[in-house]
């Protein structure tokens, strides 16, 4: 039962504008999974399949863009009300199955009331039109503006202020984005281009995943861009998103990236998605991001800096990995993040040694070093702290990244080179385009190893203090300050 009655809505619609219009729900609910870390993310009920998401871009990066998302999905248990992760936008109209629904906003949530219980096991299909402003705190992720546009970077919960989402990487669903912008800017998106159309002043461009993807890792670059082509293994079609007036410049660095992708093949095995490239940005993040199929990359990283090369490389190499490691098999929950970059450092560490003489045992050697101090100040690799509220990014701690790449070399201490080697490629053969826990990961290295690792894989992941490194009975973790 709608909670308006038919003569209300209709006065209602009649006098809306392009303005939050929002019926009264009884008591909004925000709703989550229970994830440990973001307990309000993402919600339940229902299925996610497919997002097909149109932006409109005015040309100015600091007003709102005109956008409607279609979400395809299918119920997993009765539903009165449907939630949506949203906020950092106005939500103009709802509809879910064809038929206009009650909305409310509360906290980041978008509640939305059908005409009538659902019941499990139906398709959905809602349709929200609303804006998607760049406006707000940079910080917090989203919207990313640039010199000439926009680029996004929604990890680790920021989807939700670009499009209305189950902002979860635990529900992964295919993608379409259909970008107008003016005709002299270039928009890209995740996967391979289905189409540009031209009207009037303004393209129409679109873009589709062959692969699923979690929100965390949409990307959507509009701005003064080139595309630049490329072949990578396999006849992989590449590309590269630059700004136009640096593609001279950056060509020599960016051609690097079919090697890149053949020396990654040759430890894990075949690229898992439809094509890959480099989106390089013109603005200031502090981060780089592995987005799919199209990984994010400040422009400051390789121009008008005196990092080494190899650096450079081995940077390009981790958020390759990640296409493997943390996009094509996601996080179940977000506390499986160590799987993510633990497994992205340790291929960039590996690509330095082989490439450029760094050695991956005195890197690991100086981790042990630190890693006791890296567990007390953030907690021990798969069970990390809760992020301070307003400071998401700061679960991105070195416990997860060398920290959690010295799980990985005691594990080859332990198991062997060879199993080691056959775990890795197991691992993303098996979770392929789905999710993945610890504990998944623990009995895949068991399996592979021939015997139970659990004890042995306890005290590196959820250990306050870091386990003794087989084989190297000298190294020693150092005292966290303040300790005696």
């Amino acid at each position: 039962m709608p909670f308006i009655s038919r003569r209300l809505r209709a006065a209602l619609l009649a006098t809306a504008s392009a303005t939050l219009v929002a019926a009264t729900i009884p008591s909004p609910v925000p709703l989550g999974i229970g994830d440990p870390l973001f307990p309000h993310l993402g919600n339940p009920g229902y299925d996610v399949r497919a997002y097909d998401i149109g932006l409109t871009y005015h040309g100015d990066n600091t007003k709102p863009l005109d956008a409607v998302t279609r979400i395809d999905a299918r119920t997993t248990e009765p539903l009165d009300r449907i939630n949506l992760d949203f906020t950092q936008g106005k939500v103009r109209t709802v509809e879910v199955n064809g038929l206009r629904a009650d909305f409310a906003v509360k906290d980041e949530d978008l509640i939305i009331e059908p005409m009538g219980r659902l019941p499990a096991g139906v398709p959905l299909r809602i349709t929200v039109r609303h804006t998607s402003d760049p406006a707000g705190d940079r910080d917090s992720g989203g919207w990313l503006p640039t010199a000439d546009g926009l680029a996004m970077a929604n990890q680790a919960d920021a989807a939700h202020r670009v499009f209305p989402s189950n902002d979860h990487p635990a529900d992964k669903a295919y993608f379409t984005f259909r970008i107008t912008a003016p005709k002299d800017l270039t928009a890209v998106a995740n996967g391979l281009p289905a189409g540009t159309v031209r009207h009037g002043a303004d393209t129409t461009w679109t873009y589709r995943t062959e692969h699923p993807m979690a929100t965390e890792l949409a990307q959507v670059s509009i701005g003064r861009s080139t595309v630049l082509h490329r072949t990578g293994p396999h006849r992989l079609p590449m590309r590269d998103v630059v700004p136009t007036a640096d593609r001279k410049r950056l060509e020599p660095l960016l051609s690097k990236s079919p090697a890149q992708l053949e020396w990654m093949e040759q430890q894990v095995g075949r690229y898992p998605f439809e094509t890959y490239g480099l989106l390089v940005a013109h603005t200031e993040t502090g981060f780089e991001l592995e987005t799919q199929t199209l990984s994010l990359f400040e422009r400051s990283l390789f121009v008008g800096t005196d990092y080494p090369e190899w650096y450079l490389e081995s940077i390009m190499v981790h958020e390759l990995a990640h296409q493997w490691f943390g996009d094509s098999v996601s996080p179940q929950r977000w506390s499986d993040l160590w799987l993510n970059e633990g497994h992205a450092t340790w291929y960039e560490a590996r690509y330095a040694e082989d490439h450029a003489d760094k050695p991956l045992e005195r890197r690991m050697r100086e981790a042990y070093t630190r890693s006791d101090g890296w567990r007390a100040a953030g907690g021990p690799p798969a069970r990390p702290d809760t992020p301070a509220p307003g400071q998401k990014l700061s679960l991105f701690r070195p416990v997860v990244y060398d920290g959690s790449a010295l799980i990985l070399y005691a594990l080859r201490q332990e198991i062997g080179e060879s199993a080691f080697g056959r775990l890795e490629r197991s691992w993303v053969k098996k979770h392929r385009d789905a999710n993945a826990t610890t504990e998944d990961f623990v009995r895949l290295a068991s399996r592979t190893a021939g015997r139970d690792l659990t004890s042995f894989l306890d005290g590196w992941l959820y250990g306050k203090k870091t386990p003794p490194m087989p084989g190297h009975p000298d190294w020693h973790s150092s005292k966290p300050a303040g300790q005696r």
